[in-house]
């Protein structure tokens, strides 16, 4: 399979601005130098705990937030270098699912009138064709043209996010980026949802980047899996890999926190000391050697790179 998206070396800092005058004193440093790339059909897991930077990944690669710096390759045109017209023609193959169906949906619009939008920003049909063209993918997700003319409040959490889905696909992209789009929803409708949108992307042929901190939801969809930590990848192997054999000291504690169905196989859970550091005061060196069991002295003053350890498992640890 061809790579479909490169990103290189991308970073996103926010400013904090402090003082009477507004200075720029310091950064968030929310993503801080990623690598890695997208097969075309493939599924990217990604996946760390609360504030390692995952949406923002995912929010710059589409350019909802722009880049501080790095390069994002998508059919190898360099998105960060795109203006106006011309990423707005790129947008059409490149869609977000938003994690909360509440809050993503307009409520003062009808269904038929948000999904009718992406197809007006980008010119695409007339307007009955629009219309055959919603009407369409309600029905492709689970909906009815009975629900074409209600509103977003209407709905139960999980056809809202059948919803959001919709909207994704209506302009027929390349690459989706799913943005934790069932942590909101109970168990029992997270699993229809996940089937759908692996049954939509055998129909479409897309390509995913599937954002989580459920390590079960993400080994349950991904292809391959990347493990960010304060702003960084730290480990990005095929899923059996990953999940048979992790190697990075984070992974193995995120582990060895998933439930397993028998109690007997559980394997012993490894307790993480200490607090998440700041990403506005990061850690020299490896980021993780604060919480480290195996922390070495290089660990504190040099930064591991991503190494292959072996055919597609990748990992930046002084360890290997």
């Amino acid at each position: 399979m061809n790579n479909l998206l490169e990103i290189k070396g991308l970073k996103k800092y926010f400013p904090i601005k402090s003082g009477g005058f507004g200075r720029t004193t310091r950064f968030v440093k929310a993503v801080d130098d990623v690598s890695f790339e997208v097969k075309e059909g493939e599924t990217l897991g990604i996946v760390g705990e609360s504030g390692c930077g995952k949406s923002t990944t995912g929010r710059s690669i589409i350019q909802l937030i722009e880049p501080s710096e790095g390069t994002v390759l998508f059919q190898g045109k360099d998105m960060t270098k795109l203006k106006g017209g011309e990423l707005r023609a790129m947008r059409r193959d490149l869609q977000i699912i938003f994690q909360d169906p509440y809050a993503s949906l307009n409520p003062r619009m009808t269904v038929g009138a948000i999904l009718e939008e992406p197809l007006i920003i980008h010119g695409l049909g007339s307007a009955a064709e629009r219309k055959q063209r919603v009407l369409e993918i309600l029905n492709i997700v689970g909906l009815t043209p009975h629900h074409y003319n209600r509103y977003p409040h209407e709905f139960s959490g999980g056809q809202r996010q059948r919803i959001g889905i919709a909207r994704a696909l209506i302009t027929r992209p390349k690459l989706i980026v799913a943005d934790e789009p069932v942590s909101a929803l109970d168990v029992s409708i997270q699993s229809q949802i996940l089937n759908l949108m692996k049954e939509l992307q055998e129909q479409f042929k897309l390509t995913y980047i599937f954002i989580s901190h459920d390590l079960s939801v993400v080994r349950h969809i991904s292809d391959r899996v990347g493990v960010m930590y304060l702003g960084r990848l730290v480990e990005l192997a095929d899923k059996h890999e990953l999940y048979s054999n992790p190697q990075h000291p984070y992974t193995q504690a995120l582990l060895s926190a998933v439930p397993h169905p028998d109690p007997r196989k559980t394997p012993e859970r490894i307790i993480l000391t200490g607090d998440v550091p700041s990403p506005a005061n990061p850690p020299s060196g490896c980021a993780f050697h604060t919480r480290c069991s195996a922390c070495m002295d290089i660990c504190k003053t040099e930064r591991p790179q991503m190494k292959k350890t072996k055919d597609g498992h990748a990992v930046a640890c002084h360890l290997y």
